[in-house]
């Protein structure tokens, strides 16, 4: 069964804006872990509003678990509360003037009265009081939001959008504004409920890490159209585009040019920056083919200067900056990698060092 079967086409021009924005395309998988990636402004949340029902596209179809949401040929369009979408957006949509248990009960209301089975009000009452429980949020209860922290607001609010058992939960850039500790308990908080309430979730995000630590199926957008979908591996290691590779982030992209290519030995090389990178074979491609080569940084590494090989280079640093991961070296030939504190200050910060570049990390783009 397809989780997703959604066609969305809609047309709109922005205020200030000299040509129309166009969203035009089509979600297919069956995957139940799924996200829309791409850069801010791509169409990434305008699909996830299609799909809820707060926006109608101009044309399309949207199929999710095999229930059909929307069909503009047959003029079917449910509305939002019989979608049964848990949606979780960047402005955490919690009332002001409620407490949290308010807020609970209040969306509680939204759920069909048959689903509740016998009890009524006593069973939402019990629903909110086990969520708290589930959400560590039971001492916090009495609060309105903003007597909350980031994090906590955060909880509360999907706390609110799960109470109805709804059958997808889509998540609008859910970790935004948040620390890197507080992103950290977010995703341990979202494991413990995927595997508790097995319900399919479909994430918008332009952080390649959030991506990779909470869906299993990657479409990357832009411009409103799919520029490649895949896994969360294909999406990280084979870009389709230079913008793409770009925009992950992960990559040093070098213009370059195809000089050699033996498909017997399943070998082809690439002159970039001065350097003649051996990569496996090209297939479609000729001599003298020119575009880009992208190598992601962290396969770059670091030799010893007597280290010899395919793909080891001497190369200079230009600069050298403190980075997440230890230390952010750019080098020359637009190149860049990130090494260990350590094992920088043990080099002795030279100014050239000895890099390998494994075969298989040089992805060329034409």
């Amino acid at each position: 069964m397809k989780f997703i079967d959604a066609r969305v086409s809609k047309a709109f021009r922005l205020p200030k804006a000299s040509e129309e924005f166009k969203l035009d395309l089509h979600l297919e998988t069956e995957s139940t872990a799924v996200a829309l990636l791409g850069p801010s402004g791509s169409g990434k949340t305008l699909t996830l509003n299609c799909i809820a029902g707060f926006v109608q596209p101009d044309d399309g179809r949207i199929l999710i678990n095999d229930e059909l949401f929307f069909d503009s040929r047959e003029r079917i369009s449910r509305p939002p509360r019989y979608r049964r979408c848990g949606y979780l957006s960047q402005e955490h949509a919690l009332f002001p003037h409620m407490t949290i248990r308010q807020n609970l009960l209040f969306a509680a209301h939204s759920k069909p009265r048959q689903k509740w089975a016998s009890g009524g009000g006593l069973a939402r009452r019990r629903a909110a009081n086990e969520i708290l429980e589930a959400f560590e949020l039971t001492s916090l209860a009495d609060r309105r939001p903003d007597q909350l922290s980031g994090g906590q607001k955060q909880r509360a609010a999907l706390a609110r959008v799960l109470i109805n058992e709804p059958q997808i939960l889509l998540l609008d850039e859910p970790t935004r504004g948040l620390d890197a500790r507080l992103r950290d308990n977010f995703y341990q908080l979202f494991d413990r409920l995927r595997e508790r309430l097995n319900i399919p979730v479909l994430l918008v995000t332009h952080d390649l890490d959030e991506c990779l630590r909470l869906a299993e199926y990657v479409f990357y957008i832009e411009g409103g159209r799919i520029v490649q979908s895949g896994s969360r591996y294909d999406i990280l290691t084979r870009p389709a585009t230079l913008s793409m590779a770009r925009s992950l982030g992960v990559y040093s992209c070098v213009p370059a040019e195809v000089v050699a290519l033996d498909p017997g030995r399943n070998v082809s090389r690439i002159s970039a920056a001065g350097l003649v990178i051996e990569t496996s074979y090209l297939p479609g491609h000729l001599l003298g083919d020119h575009g880009h080569v992208c190598i992601r940084n962290s396969e770059i590494t670091l030799l010893d200067d007597s280290a010899s090989g395919v793909n080891c280079f001497p190369v200079a640093v230009l600069r050298a900056t403190p980075a997440a991961g230890g230390i952010r070296l750019e080098l020359d030939g637009e190149l860049s990698a990130t090494v260990n504190q350590e094992k920088w200050l043990a080099l002795g910060r030279p100014t050239r060092l000895k890099i390998h570049i494994p075969p298989q990390a040089a992805h060329f783009l034409s």
